[in-house]
């Protein structure tokens, strides 16, 4: 490793990766040595804009860098994340960290083999308001969640489970700390053959139960969590970044409430996330989000669809494009 600055390099500059190679860029204790992609054009537009080189591939890496970013699509994680861990490079994965459970193990195995850092992009845990909420949480008893997005030909590969709503189970498992007992939920493609909007009911070992809803095809941009504990309500919202507590000061029938918006100071919750994967680089700390937090998530994301694929079935949902019959 550099004396002065961690060497990095962001495999996969498509729509997000480029927001790696951007930050990166401008992180005073990181070095952006390389770009590496499977479209030719794409790396060096990359390159140019972030005033890095191209490489052809990612052995081409091998001594030039300390660090990656993976960025690739999903089933690709394993196979180029495992090669990058094999060759003594620490590697931040995207979400979600694998196309399977016994892909994302491997990852896993491949890290403790090799003693390397393996942090999984959960960036929303990075986010100001979740780290302000996350000091008070205590034992939460209900969560409703919601994540609507605009429609944009971003991540189509994969079902809206493991697109957007898994950044809310991860939340989900880290506010809760308590595994999941039952899960119930259903979903329907709306404009692609995979699901487009999702909602899952979530019971934990804890008694928490969670009620939680993602969609891609939405008219507005809607991303909140909000939460009851004992004699608290606190609503969080990801895109404005803010969070609000409202504490029973005096129960009864004529109840007193003390409101307090939380402290937080904005920041590109990617950006945070980066700092955070090159500070576990140097000190060889775990990670805030190690592999088996990413893998925790995907099991959860796993058992949502599990739901939804069984829940089709029993209704007889159409296939995509299949003949609806009259209206």
């Amino acid at each position: 490793m550099s004396e002065t600055k961690v060497r990095v390099a962001v495999v996969g500059v498509g729509d997000f990766g480029r927001n790696h190679a951007r930050i990166y860029s401008r992180l005073p204790d990181a070095e952006l040595v390389a770009v590496v992609d499977a479209d030719p054009e794409r790396a060096r537009k990359a390159a140019a804009d972030f005033s890095t080189a191209v490489q052809p591939d990612i052995d081409s890496l091998r001594g030039r860098i300390d660090a990656a970013s993976l960025a690739v699509p999903t089933v690709q994680h394993a196979q180029i994340g495992c090669r990058l861990l094999e060759m003594g490079i620490d590697v931040l994965v995207e979400k979600p960290m694998a196309a399977s459970l016994a892909e994302a193990d491997r990852l896993i195995e491949a890290a403790e083999r090799n003693g390397r850092v393996l942090q999984v992009g959960h960036l929303e845990r990075f986010n100001p308001a979740v780290r302000a909420v996350a000091a008070v949480v205590q034992q939460p008893l209900y969560f409703e969640v919601h994540r609507l997005g605009v429609f944009t030909p971003r991540s189509l590969d994969i079902d809206v489970v493991y697109d957007v709503m898994i950044h809310d189970l991860d939340i989900l498992l880290a506010f809760t700390n308590s595994p999941v007992v039952e899960v119930r939920s259903l979903g329907i493609p709306v404009v692609t053959d995979k699901i487009d909007i999702a909602h899952a009911r979530l019971e934990f070992a804890s008694g928490a139960v969670a009620s939680v809803t993602a969609s891609r095809v939405s008219t507005e941009k809607v991303r909140k969590v909000r939460f009851f504990q004992a004699h608290e309500y606190i609503s969080l919202d990801y895109t404005r970044q803010d969070a609000v507590r409202i504490r029973v000061r005096q129960p009864g029938p004529n109840p007193q409430f003390d409101y307090q918006q939380m402290q937080t100071e904005r920041q590109e919750p990617l950006e945070g996330e980066l700092r955070a994967f090159l500070g576990a680089v140097r000190s060889r700390a775990v990670p805030a989000v190690d592999g088996l937090a990413g893998r925790r998530a995907l099991d959860l994301a796993d058992r949502v669809m599990m739901g939804i694929l069984e829940h089709g079935r029993s209704v007889k949902l159409p296939a995509f494009g299949e003949p609806q019959g009259n209206p």
